[in-house]
């Protein structure tokens, strides 16, 4: 499915108002994808943190876990009526938000500007944003990563325009530039790390000083509404992760490496590029905005999204880990 055709059905989904499969009355559904971004909710689930947290509120509540590759088919999900809550990054959630999917962001899941980067091959000769110049770079549109692929431009003088742009998922991006078939591309964990400790890509340029590399918690409104309760719940199973991971790398690593696609050593590395706490920051609302504002610049995004309305803070409180 092209980008295009995907909003337009992700518009179309939301206009017919589809509701989805049947659901349980007492059911709480997760999207989230296999990266080590979305660790804390991973510690969670298997330390049964998230029922033990629901039970407080109501016992019995079953939970419903779906797997994506990326951001957008989430989206596709939520606009189904599919899901509960999604972990995605902050450009694919404000893409679903802009076509009327009726989220609400709740948290941060995780930021980390060394988290996604622009690589190229080991002993590349392109060494700085300049020299990308007529290349082909690839990123999945729609993705975190093609906002700092145009900063990365951006910071070398270029646009879109001077390179040849290929749309690959993320995981397709490290082999095409093994295999030569581009030459650079934009992505994220665990990509990186997982090429990296391989020594066949290198860094050209990560997000330190462009991008935050913020990902999202974002809540159904119909579900934070009706369910306020069970909301706040899961969030304190997510924080709970997150301070596991803070103070027990080495076993948060062995518990969820299977769940990140990454080995124990290699995932305790990652999770030093990475902030999980959840609670939603001044800067974090900046990141959103300038996020916005790129997306709207670029037509990824047809309406603006007002961020702040957006924005659900009362649900995880001001200090969820230290």
């Amino acid at each position: 499915m092209t980008f295009t055709r995907f909003l337009t059905a992700l518009a179309v989904l939301t206009g017919l108002g589809l509701a989805g499969d049947a659901r349980a009355a007492d059911e709480v559904r997760f999207a989230t994808q296999p990266i080590p971004c979305y660790s804390p909710i991973f510690v969670a689930k298997h330390k049964h943190w998230i029922e033990e947290e629901l039970n407080k509120v109501k016992p019995g509540i079953e939970l419903k876990w779906s797997s994506f590759a990326a951001g957008p088919p989430i989206n596709e999900s939520f606009a189904a009526g599919q899901q509960d809550f999604g972990f995605l990054g902050d450009t694919p959630a404000l893409i679903a938000k802009s076509v009327g999917i009726d989220t609400k962001v709740v948290g941060i899941s995780a930021s980390g500007p060394k988290s996604l980067a622009v690589v190229v091959a080991a002993g590349s000769p392109l060494h700085a944003a300049k020299d990308l110049k007529g290349k082909k770079v690839a990123v999945t549109k729609g993705s975190f990563a093609q906002h700092l692929l145009a900063l990365v431009l951006e910071s070398g003088g270029l646009t879109f325009s001077d390179i040849e742009l290929v749309n690959l998922p993320n995981a397709d991006i490290a082999p095409a530039i093994i295999a030569g078939t581009i030459d650079a591309g934009a992505v994220w964990e665990p990509v990186i790390s997982r090429f990296e400790s391989q020594k066949a890509i290198q860094v050209l340029a990560d997000g330190t000083g462009l991008k935050k590399g913020l990902l999202v918690i974002v809540a159904s409104t119909e579900f934070v509404k009706a369910k306020t309760d069970q909301a706040k719940a899961v969030l304190r199973a997510y924080a709970r992760g997150a301070e596991y991971i803070r103070t027990n790398p080495k076993e948060a690593a062995a518990l969820i490496s299977s769940d990140t696609n990454l080995a124990p050593e290699l995932l305790v590395q990652v999770f030093g590029k990475l902030d999980f706490n959840p609670v939603i920051r001044e800067d974090d609302i900046n990141e959103l905005k300038k996020s916005e504002a790129y997306s709207r610049s670029i037509g990824l995004i047809k309406a603006p999204v007002d961020i702040e309305p957006w924005l659900d803070r009362s649900l995880i409180g001001d200090g969820a880990t230290k």
